[in-house]
């Protein structure tokens, strides 16, 4: 599929098309363009995007607002290539222009699946990025000069951006053939927790799962979610909750308020446990905000500030992890590793805290339900019996006491 806005992108939209049908590929193209008439016929014109939407062009150009018509038509979009989607009929979509259909093609990629191929040629591909991607899978080309006209640059650049997308079509489709089985199990990892995860990981992978691992640096944890809700994950091992240290102490990788609900909400196992709690991250020692100036801090590297959790906010912690456990409707258990969560605040280590590792396990005490499986591990987080632990625990939630009906080997 091809989205494009035939009022001021029509000659390039309709050579993209054209490359992509000399690949042998079937274009189907959207109109999301609301101002002057389409350079050409789409499939699907930019009534039905709008309709989709629940407005028409005319309201939309009436009320002279842009950012109001590009949102608007992007929802639209995205109900259309979802629709498509759900009856088989897209395989791959792809998107030229500028900030503008770049915003509504992020809109409507972002309502299809991980997996399906997904490119924009734009020059907002050299900037901020995060606006249009999300936590999407979408590929951005960028085209050096603005897509205007028809060019020996702008040729090159739609020529080799119809091969990729047409590429990805087809790779695609030879994975799905190659696809296995096995159950695909997310996990959440940071640098300090490393050795946990990669030894859980290769565990579970030998027990027949697929490991998916996340780094929790907010993007991290939002994608994983993400991918929960939309029915990816049959099951998750969440050792790395750091995310949430950043939104409780005011750190830079926050992945917002409903992080560890998606796994809770979806009724799928989960097993969860505190790796990271001690920290909560800044940028560069120089920037960092003046009201943490006092608090104890660890440069990681130039870029990265680590500031300790104290005792009040390791209990507010606590509380919320356990209270976000207690709403899951699967299978769910805590395992806390009562030597330390990280490497860098086991005994004899620089964020070291008795005070602010009791004031975290007794908040959970207190506040999770008993339907909650707790267990308490006396090793720190990087120890191979609390990897292991945590792999028995979660194949045993997953399996209900039954193995895995995989072949390890594949």
């Amino acid at each position: 599929m091809i989205l494009g806005t035939l009022d001021t992108k029509g000659s390039e939209t309709q050579y993209l098309r054209d490359k992509v049908a000399a690949l042998g590929a079937q274009p189907l193209v959207v109109d999301a363009g609301i101002l002057n008439a389409a350079a050409f016929e789409p499939e699907i014109d930019r009534e039905a995007v709008a309709a989709a939407a629940g407005t028409t062009t005319h309201d939309l150009v009436s009320q002279g607002d842009r950012g109001q018509a590009v949102e608007r038509m992007g929802r639209g979009a995205a109900r259309i290539v979802a629709d498509l989607h759900a009856r088989g009929q897209l395989g791959g979509i792809i998107a030229i222009g500028g900030s503008g259909n770049a915003t509504i093609a992020g809109l409507a990629m972002r309502a299809l699946p991980i997996g399906v191929p997904k490119l924009i040629v734009s020059t907002v591909a050299a900037g901020d990025t995060r606006p249009y991607v999300g936590t999407a899978d979408i590929t951005l080309m960028y085209p050096i000069v603005d897509i205007s006209g028809i060019n020996r640059l702008s040729r090159q650049i739609l020529t080799n951006a119809a091969g990729a997308i047409v590429g990805m079509v087809n790779a695609g489709a030879s994975a799905r053939d190659e696809e296995q089985l096995r159950p695909l199990i997310a996990a959440t990892m940071f640098g300090v927790t490393t050795p946990c995860v990669t030894a859980a990981r290769e565990e579970l992978e030998s027990l027949g799962y697929e490991v998916l691992v996340f780094h929790a640096t907010g993007v991290g944890g939002r994608s994983m979610e993400s991918l929960i809700r939309d029915g990816f994950i049959t099951g998750v091992l969440d050792i790395t909750t750091t995310e949430l240290a950043d939104e409780v102490a005011g750190g830079s990788l926050s992945a917002g308020p409903d992080r560890l609900e998606a796994a809770g909400a979806a009724g799928i196992p989960q097993v969860v446990s505190l790796g990271a709690l001690d920290m909560a991250n800044f940028g560069p020692l120089a920037g960092l905000p003046e009201q943490f100036r006092g608090r104890l801090l660890h440069q990681h590297n130039p870029s990265v500030t680590l500031m300790r959790t104290t005792p009040e906010e390791n209990a507010v912690l606590g509380q919320l992890i356990a209270e976000k456990l207690n709403r899951a409707r699967g299978p769910a258990a805590l395992v806390i590793p009562l030597r330390g969560v990280s490497e860098i605040s086991v005994e004899g280590a620089i964020f070291h805290s008795r005070e602010a590792d009791a004031a975290l396990f007794q908040a959970l005490r207190g506040y999770l339900d008993a339907r909650v499986e707790l267990i308490e591990v006396d090793a720190q987080i990087n120890d191979p019996q609390f990897a292991t632990t945590l792999v028995q625990t979660f194949h045993r939630l997953y399996t209900g006491g039954k193995e895995v009906a995989h072949d390890p080997a594949h």
